[in-house]
């Protein structure tokens, strides 16, 4: 049932982490690009997650018992929006941090805890999603990847694909079907913790429109996994899907994945002085929307943090939010395109190519709009 968001604020004792995280969020973004910063939670750097983590600024939301900082949702959400704010490369840790600890935590056995979940929060084991396949996409209910018992454990044969970052994750966290057959929709569906160097495991990178190859996509040929893969109990992957989902959904990285191209845009505005009727009003849209939704991140954040489930409510965010990054590039790229005398440097040019060419994954990766609109419907109880 979708629920009416309420505004809230950031606590006091979580904004003061905002100085430690933009300090070190600051300094690797010096040594970049303007167009390697817009890439952000797409940019590899595995020595600055691990410096995170030494710097107490991974694993926030994790309980001390298992090296984490035993914080809530809202320091994440401070840490976050600093590293993109500033274009940090977060891809390294962004997937386990995110959504494989917590999942672990919420749904694994004590082995699996004490043997991942540390490791996450120091920065050195990486995960990688396995949800989408080739004919499914976001209908992640029909996925066809199998698992079958065996004596030992679990035997895995299919195709994942669109899994970010799984060129240089350690471990995939795999929805896959342990009973029943695609058409039995929500049953049957299980998680296991597949290790990505096991026999039968292929990679293969996928080279997208801007040359890099952040997404790949992942074959098993009859990988052989123990039967301490299994997370949480078989036939209970929907569910834990469903949960893990409002972590991605959410956060901040829904309205900051266009940020480095509009601060590069108002700092040409600032340089070439402009002082027209186009600009104010496109300025303060801009500026506006992203301020709204700014506001209701923090409200889903709020929710998560007294131990809701807000599934709806972070559909909204995601759907509007998405809708506000992939407008920046075409806005903004009609903007210099009025002004054709304006000189433009290489470097928003390059961060404008760049955000323009990645924008329309944006309402894909997360679950695309179509799906998100059909949880929301549901939740209005339109259908």
């Amino acid at each position: 049932m979708f629920e009416q968001l309420t505004l809230a604020r950031i606590p006091v004792e979580d904004e003061a982490l905002r100085k430690t995280a933009r300090a070190l969020a600051q300094e690797a973004a010096a040594r970049m690009s303007l167009d390697q910063r817009a890439r952000s939670w797409q940019g590899y750097d595995l020595a600055f997650s691990k410096r995170l983590g030494e710097a107490g600024l991974l694993g926030l939301t994790i309980p001390t018992d298992y090296d984490g900082q035993g914080r809530g949702p809202f320091a994440r959400f401070v840490v976050v929006e600093e590293m993109l704010a500033a274009g940090a490369p977060v891809a390294a840790h962004w997937i386990a941090d995110r959504q494989s600890a917590p999942l672990i935590l919420n749904y694994g056995t004590e082995e699996q805890r004490r043997k991942y979940i540390p490791a996450i929060c120091r920065g050195e084991m990486l995960f990688s999603i396995g949800m989408s396949e080739p004919g499914s996409g976001s209908d992640l209910a029909s996925v066809r990847t199998r698992a079958e018992k065996t004596e030992t454990g679990w035997r895995v044969n299919g195709q994942k694909i669109w899994t970010s970052g799984a060129v240089h994750s350690d471990y995939m966290i795999a929805l896959v079907r342990t009973s029943g057959t695609s058409e039995d929709r929500h049953k049957g569906l299980s998680q296991l913790i597949i290790d990505l160097k096991a026999p039968g495991v292929t990679i293969k990178p996928i080279e997208d429109l801007t040359g890099d190859a952040h997404f790949a996509e992942v074959f098993f040929d009859n990988v052989n996994l123990s039967a301490g893969a299994l997370i949480g109990e078989e036939g209970q992957g929907w569910q834990q899907v469903t949960a893990e989902l409002a972590f991605e959904r959410s956060g901040p990285e829904r309205i900051y994945s266009s940020i480095i191209l509009l601060q590069t845009w108002l700092s040409h505005l600032r340089q070439t002085k402009r002082d027209d009727r186009q600009t104010h009003p496109l300025l303060g849209e801009m500026i506006a929307r992203m301020s709204a939704l700014r506001a209701m991140s923090i409200a889903v954040t709020a929710r998560l943090a007294a131990g809701e489930s807000p599934v709806v409510e972070a559909s909204v965010v995601k759907d509007l939010g998405t809708a506000f990054e992939q407008d920046l590039p075409r806005r903004i790229g009609d903007d210099l395109a009025s002004h054709p005398h304006e000189p433009v440097s290489e470097e928003l040019y390059r961060t404008l190519e760049y955000t323009a060419h990645i924008a329309p994954s944006f309402s894909l990766r997360g679950g695309t709009r179509e799906i998100l609109r059909g949880i929301i419907a549901r939740g209005l109880g339109l259908r």
